[in-house]
């Protein structure tokens, strides 16, 4: 069984699409942008909706998302200045993680571009032992 869904989700099955500014140097020696740039996409967009959604800084919260586990299936190129948004969905919510189903779509294409998987498990913030996931982000998560 695949981690990703085939075929591929369109830009319509989101909820949420973040937005992202790409940069010259995300570009590499081939002309697209590198591969593990989608990975920083994927942090970028989770955490930016995260404040957006709770309406509170995340990294002040008792307990904190630290990545765990992270995937990407690539499917199409993007280069600079291209145009990005992120897809964000929710694949599933446990009692101490959550993981994320993401898309990123290049120019409002409806077709996505790479695909990814985001897991965070979440921690204490001190002492780093895991705990449930925060209220504010349980409910931000449920809508999508």
């Amino acid at each position: 069984m695949s981690e990703f869904p085939d075929p591929p989700p369109q830009r319509s099955e989101f909820t949420v699409l973040w937005p992202i500014t790409t940069r010259w140097s995300d570009n590499d020696a081939y002309g697209h942008v590198n591969n593990v740039v989608h990975y920083s996409w994927f942090d970028t967009a989770v955490n930016g909706w995260l404040m957006r959604a709770t309406g509170t800084d995340i990294r002040e919260l008792p307990a904190i998302g630290v990545v765990a586990e992270t995937g990407c299936r690539y499917l199409a190129e993007l280069s600079f200045p291209d145009r990005v948004e992120v897809g964000i969905g929710l694949r599933r919510l446990g009692n101490s993680s959550v993981t994320y189903g993401l898309a990123v779509f290049g120019n409002g294409g409806e077709h996505p571009a790479s695909l990814g998987r985001f897991v965070h498990v979440y921690v204490d913030r001190l002492s780093r032992t895991t705990v449930p996931v925060p209220k504010e982000i349980r409910a931000a998560v449920g809508e999508l």
